[in-house]
Formats: structure tokens, sequence, C-alpha cells
């Protein structure tokens, strides 16, 4: 064990009571830097830094725990096959089976449910309930489950969702009070517990009624669409407000991102939360909409730049923390990196090929020509027995890699680009070519000080961008990769991706690449689809981002030096790059960055 760093084990220790817990001896323990997750039998808990601070190695412990007790004590086969078709019933329905089995688990156990409540917690603090100022902003599954979990364990609501919970306490106890009793009762039973969960939903008018006359509209479709636009025609001010309304953040953060958002609710909810750092739950969505013209006159503008910052990654986070993150990184590219690595040097190949030297033969003075020798023997006075070495022309180059940082990209969309931009800068860098490596957010979710100012200046029309920007340095055009090599795991760091605003971001890394003295100037955009920022889109036209990120890549195009090439994460962006590739699996990224720089490479 001498090798074995405390965190390793750690790790062990808690694979083994995880294996313990679950009765399933295969399970195995991964660290991560995004929330926790599950597959199969391979369980991925936050990774707590070195020093093994108690919070943390709580939150670890109890993340492992549940999702030892959801193997040993929940049936996903049973659970899914009576899950209700509505987006607000089935997030109550899943979040409530959560508590019965985590109830059920740590019955008796108190260290069980001790670690349960710190991960729950911790969790709490980056749930919209936690920011909720209004019932409407309360999302009723986070509501729900913390009132249901009051009632099986008799652990109080953690105090920062107690303010939001308050809020709907009343009305889910008026519609449902009695529920709770009966669940309790079953707990033990699964297909008993989620028969009761179900008659809940329907007495919270999250379902329709079981002898309900079926819909008249003849496809899904249209069915969740009646159903989301029966409930929420109460009056906001009835003490029985329609639920629905309380779970409007219900979609957000969603991997479905392509539905739009009501621009009224949008409003509503941006006013009420002025979001802070690490806000998982507030996912943006990627409306993708159909391009249309843009308008006559269309001016774009920001209501204020006095709180955009340009920032190196070093300043967003302190050294330990880099040190931690990079490693988690490098952890990530143990299965990426052969594949990655194969292809930059494919790619290092064509390079280092067009950077060869060459040779002019026949010539009348210089080095001799081994291949003539025989002819210099016959005749010594033949005059074109000489060569001469020759440099190839190959034009100095910088690449530029733009990021996306946005919400939509955490999890493995951001550590594949993160991986890449690694792997390729040291390939580049071998090659003579200089690497840039930026990315672009937010500083807050929603809108932060600029909506601040527009509120105070008494909101008036058209106010334009409405939300300071964050554009992140990782790696410096001139910098070695060895510098910076630890910045990249910044982009692993919980509540750094918020939102983004494409054109702006597209400008400044532009700009940026007009200053550099080489020949050529590669812009290459790393996305996951269309620029997103509620803040701005709730108070200016339909597409007021996007037409403006049309704007500005049609210029760079059509006008600048700069060679401008996009990759698509899961959505289409060959509708605004003319040159660009989509890829649905993000295991391709690596492969189609170094085809796409290689295919530059051999332009003229």
């Amino acid at each position: 064990m001498r090798d074995t760093s405390p965190l390793d084990q750690f790790r062990a220790v808690l694979a083994g009571a995880a294996r313990a817990l679950a009765e399933e001896p295969e399970i195995e323990v991964a660290w991560t830097a995004d929330a926790a997750g599950q597959s199969g039998t391979a369980l991925r808990v936050p990774m707590p830094p070195r020093a093994l601070p108690a919070v943390q190695v709580a939150e670890a412990r109890g993340a492992a725990d549940s999702m030892a007790l959801k193997l040993r004590l929940h049936n996903a086969a049973l659970h899914q096959a009576r899950a209700p078709g509505e987006p607000v019933a089935r997030a109550v329905y899943d979040a409530i089976e959560q508590v019965r089995y985590e109830a059920q688990g740590s019955d008796g156990y108190a260290g069980i449910r001790g670690n349960i409540a710190a991960a729950t917690d911790q969790r709490l603090l980056s749930d919209p309930i936690a920011r909720a100022a209004r019932a409407e902003d309360v999302p009723l599954q986070t509501a729900v489950s913390l009132l249901l979990r009051e009632a099986l364990t008799g652990e109080p609501v953690p105090e920062s969702a107690r303010l939001g919970t308050d809020m709907v306490r009343s009305w889910v106890s008026a519609k449902a009070g009695d529920d709770f009793s009966a669940l309790a009762a079953v707990i033990g039973d699964q297909k008993a517990f989620q028969q009761l969960a179900l008659d809940m939903l329907g007495h919270l008018e999250l379902t329709l009624p079981t002898d309900a006359p079926p819909s008249d509209t003849e496809d899904n479709e249209g069915e969740d669409q009646d159903d989301g636009e029966d409930q929420p025609d109460e009056s906001p001010d009835s003490a029985d407000q329609s639920p629905s309304e309380m779970a409007g953040e219900t979609s957000e953060g969603g991997e479905d991102g392509d539905q739009e958002q009501d621009p009224n609710e949008i409003e509503d909810s941006a006013d009420a939360d002025i979001a802070d750092d690490g806000d998982e739950g507030m996912l943006p969505t990627r409306p993708n909409r159909p391009w249309t013209d843009l308008p006559d006159g269309f001016d774009y503008k920001a209501y204020t730049e006095s709180y955009d910052e340009v920032i190196a990654a070093t300043d967003l986070c302190d050294e330990e923390e880099l040190t931690r993150l990079r490693a988690y990184l490098d952890a990530q590219m143990k299965g990426l990196q052969s594949v990655v690595t194969r292809l930059a040097n494919r790619l290092q190949r064509r390079l280092m090929a067009q950077q060869n030297r060459s040779w002019d033969f026949d010539q009348e003075e210089g080095i001799v020509d081994a291949a003539r020798l025989a002819r210099v023997v016959i005749s010594p006075g033949h005059s074109l027995s000489y060569k001469i070495e020759r440099d190839v022309e190959f034009k100095d180059t910088v690449v530029t890699l733009l990021i996306d940082n946005s919400g939509s990209m955490r999890g493995r969309p951001i550590s594949i680009a993160a991986i890449s931009a690694d792997i390729l800068a040291r390939t580049l860098e071998r090659c003579g070519v200089k690497t840039e490596v930026l990315g672009f957010t937010t500083r807050a979710w929603k809108g932060g000080q600029s909506r601040e100012s527009w509120l105070v200046s008494g909101k008036p029309a058209n106010p334009g961008r409405l939300n300071d920007l964050r554009h992140i340095v990782y790696k410096k055009a001139d910098e070695p990769w060895r510098r910076a090599r630890k910045n990249l795991g910044l982009m692993m760091r919980e509540g750094l991706l918020k939102e983004n605003i494409d054109g702006e971001a597209l400008l400044w890394a532009h700009t940026r690449l007009l200053a550099r003295p080489e020949d050529r100037r590669i812009l290459m955009v790393i996305s996951d689809g269309a620029p997103v920022d509620d803040s701005t889109l709730s108070v200016n036209s339909a597409g007021y981002l996007e037409q403006h990120l049309r704007k500005v890549i049609d210029w760079i195009e059509k006008q600048s030096p700069v060679q401008l090439v996009a990759i698509g994460i899961g959505h289409d962006v060959t509708r605004y790059y003319r040159r660009a590739v989509t890829i649905m699996d993000v295991e391709q990224l690596g492969g189609t960055i170094v085809e796409q720089l290689a295919d530059l490479f051999d332009d003229d």
C-alpha cells in the first residue's frame, strides 16, 4: 500500500462498502468531477479533495450508499413499466422512488442515513429550489421528494431548501397529505408503493385520471402538449395553483434540449433567479430553430460590457484545485488517449511531410548526386550530375480551439473536448504549429450584474445582450504546452459551465487571431448547438443571439483571412458554418478534429 494515495485507499474502502451494501461483488467505483452517476455496477462518485475533508467524504459515501441501495432494492423494469408519460409527473415519480429505497435501506443504520443526508444537502445547494423566490419557481419533484423523505424517515428538510419547500407545503399537504401515510406503510413493497405513487400523482393533478376518456388527438405528441396546456389555466394567485408552473425548471438541463420555452416563462424565472456559481439544475435548452432571413436593420448590442471578463484559467482556480482537476482529466484520458493519439500522430506525419526538405536534381553545381556516380565515372565532364537542397514553403500557422463551455456540454462532451485540446496542443507544438485554447461561457445563469443594472434602470425595451460574458484563456498561442497543461483541467470544474453567447465569443477569438503574425490562421469552434442565454432571449426578439451568430460567421467566412471550421456535438452546426461537421457520438470528436485540421493544412 506504500504507493497508494489516501484517496485511492478511500476509494477501495468505498467500493468494498458498496459491494456489501448492494450484495453485489462486481461493483466498481470511479471518481468523477461531475454529478454522481451509475451505469450497471459501475458507480461514479464525486471525487473529494486530496485532504479528504469530512463534508466531501460524507458526500461521496452518501452517493455510493444511495447507488448501492438502488442496485439491491430497486427493480428498474417494474419502475419503467408504469412510469407516467407527463414530464413533471415522471420527474416526481422518479424522485419519490429514490426516497423509497434510500429510506428502506437506511432504516436502522445511522451511518448510511447520515451519509445520504450529507449527499442530499450538497445536491440541494445547486438545485433550483435553493433559489426559488415564488411558488412558481419551486421544482415540484424536489419539494415532494423532500416532504416524503420527512414523512418516511423523520429527517427535516435541509436548510437550503426549506424556504422553497415551505412555499408549496400546504398545497401538497392539501392534495396528497393522506398519500404520504399510505406510502410509508408499503415502503418495502415496490409494486404496491408504485401504485400508491401513481394515485398520488393523480391527486396532485400531474396525471390524467385513469377513467378519463381518451384524447381526440391521434398522436402521442399531441397528447403530451394537451397535458401541458391544461394545467396552468388556474390563476397564479389561487391557493390551489397548478403544480406545472411550480416545476417550470424541470426541463432545464435535460439532454433533449431541443424544446423551446415560452418567452414569458423565461422572463418570469429570470427575474426571480439571479443565479450563482454551480447551478447545475439551470442548464440551458438547445432550441436549434429553423433559419429565417435576417430582418432588415437587425442591430446587435450589449446592454453593458462593464461586467464582461477575459480571464486566465489560473485566475479562476487555485493551484491545488487545478492539480486535482488535471489529475481527474488524466484519469479520463486513459480510455481515449490511444485512439486520439493515433490520429494525432497521423496529423503530425502529414504536417512533417509538408515541412520536409526536397532536392533539385541535374544541377550545374552543388552536392554530387550519388545516383549519377556511374555517369560521372563514364563522363567526368558531364555538367548535370549535382543536386541542391531546398526548403519547401510551409506557411507559418497558428490554430485556435474555441470550446463551448456551456452547461449543456457537461459530462462526456466537455471531457472529450478537453482531452482532444490537450493532445492536439502537444502534437501541433511538436510540428512547430502554435496553438491557442480558449473557452466561452457566462458569469451567471439567466443574467448577472448586467441584468441587475437593466432592472434598476426600469427595464428599457430592447436592451440587447443581458448577461456578463466570461471568456477564458486556457492556453496562449506562445505558451508552451507543459506550462498550460494544468489549465485544461479547469473545464472539469463544477459550476464553471453556464450559458453561451457564441457570436461575441467568435469575434473575440477572431480578433486575437488577427493580431497574430502567422501567415495561416485557423479557428476551430467546438460546440453543441445554438447560442442560448435565457436572460437575453426573454427580453429581445426571437432568435436574437442566433441571428447575430450567423452575421458573424458570414462576415468571417467571406471577408476574413481566418479559416473557420466548426464541429457540432449532437446538434447540426452545418446550418451555421460553411465548413462544418456534426457528430452524434462524442467518441468521434478527437478523430474529427484531426481530420478537419488535416484538410485545412492540405488547402493551398
